[in-house]
């Protein structure tokens, strides 16, 4: 392989913020993104993970702060000068040319020989394994295939910065699949720099070295993908990281380094205490549904089913609190329908944070 990456040490958001007139889509963002890391922004749909994504690449200028490649400041440049690799949602390829002149656009525009894009178009090409389809249109290739041509386009100007805008998003569950493994190849063959936005934290997870949880424009947390996984410093970044029941209650004591949380009906959850909890206040716990399951615990929260689904080796289900509280669980044993029964966690899987403010 000898795409080689332009070398950096660092990129570096001081401060950036973007207004669009009265609306802040960007808050004081301070990241710092090292060069060989893949760092993935996620958060919901309008957080301002793209308008970041697109404040690097120079589609927007920023209103505030600055953006520093090593010790050059880029935001003043335009997109073409920074020199970026951009592989967008809907692909952006040229319909009308082959794959070879899709892969080979940005070199020519760069002035590059034909004998040196040739050589570069054929070496990108083999790094995405689409050698085979370089004379096709894009309209003949699968989804998969098409987005492989983009990611190539990208690398084949040898950038020091990849960004990736939701690229698998158009693609179905199994080619998602598939492609999240060969995005983490091509990252880890060529020795790139990656910046990859997502709005899935399952994506997020599996392909980055660090996540940057963005919510309202701001950082809400920053770590590797087992500190986000496992200790969510947030009660909504626990909530986007797959901690979908949350449980109102109050803390009434203690059990070694675990809280005890009363949650109504005679009903106790035990679980890890975040920041700001204290005995005697209100808390939410916060729950997986693989880590929420049936008990015979007298201790249990007591539901009535109201959906189960079967998911190959366990039963995933929806059960609801006699005060409407939705929980959603797991079972390795099939439950009936209108069945009511208890719900319970082990502690070290139950997190349990201080109640909002609204």
């Amino acid at each position: 392989m000898t795409i080689a990456p332009t070398k950096f040490e660092t990129l570096r958001l001081e401060g950036v913020s973007r207004d669009f007139g009265t609306f802040a889509a960007l808050r004081d963002l301070d990241l710092t993104i090292r060069r060989g890391e893949f760092v993935a922004l996620l958060g919901p749909s309008g957080c301002g993970k793209t308008t970041a994504l697109n404040c690097i690449a120079g589609l927007l200028d920023v209103t505030g702060g600055r953006i520093m490649l090593d010790d050059a400041r880029i935001d003043t440049l335009r997109p073409e000068e920074r020199g970026f690799g951009m592989v967008f949602q809907n692909y952006a390829l040229f319909p009308h040319m082959n794959v070879r002149r899709n892969v080979g656009f940005g070199l020519k525009m760069r002035g590059v020989a034909k004998p040196e894009i040739d050589r570069r178009v054929d070496e990108a090409l083999a790094t995405v394994r689409l050698s085979s389809q370089a004379d096709k249109l894009p309209g003949q290739l699968s989804g998969g295939q098409q987005q492989r041509v983009a990611i190539a386009r990208a690398i084949v100007i040898a950038p020091p910065l990849v960004l990736m805008d939701e690229p698998l998003s158009n693609l179905d569950a199994k080619l998602r699949l598939e492609m999240r493994g060969e995005i983490r190849r091509i990252h880890q063959s060529l020795g790139s720099t990656t910046i990859y936005v997502t709005h899935d934290q399952e994506e997020a997870l599996s392909l980055a070295d660090r996540i940057v949880v963005i919510r309202e424009g701001r950082i809400r947390q920053l770590g590797t993908p087992a500190e986000l996984f496992s200790a969510p410093a947030h009660l909504d970044v626990a909530d986007f990281m797959g901690f979908r029941n949350r449980v109102p209650g109050n803390v009434v004591g203690r059990e070694g380094d675990f809280v005890v949380l009363d949650v109504g009906s005679g009903a106790r959850l035990v679980g890890q205490p975040r920041d700001g909890v204290a005995d005697g206040l209100a808390a939410v716990a916060m729950a997986r549904p693989d880590d929420l399951s049936p008990t015979d615990a007298a201790s249990g929260i007591p539901v009535t089913v109201e959906t189960i689904e079967y998911r190959g080796r366990e039963y995933h289900g929806l059960a609801r609190t006699e005060g409407g509280l939705e929980l959603h669980f797991s079972s390795p044993a099939a439950v009936a329908l209108g069945a009511t029964i208890r719900l319970g966690a082990e502690p070290d899987r139950v997190l349990v944070y201080p109640e909002e403010k609204s």
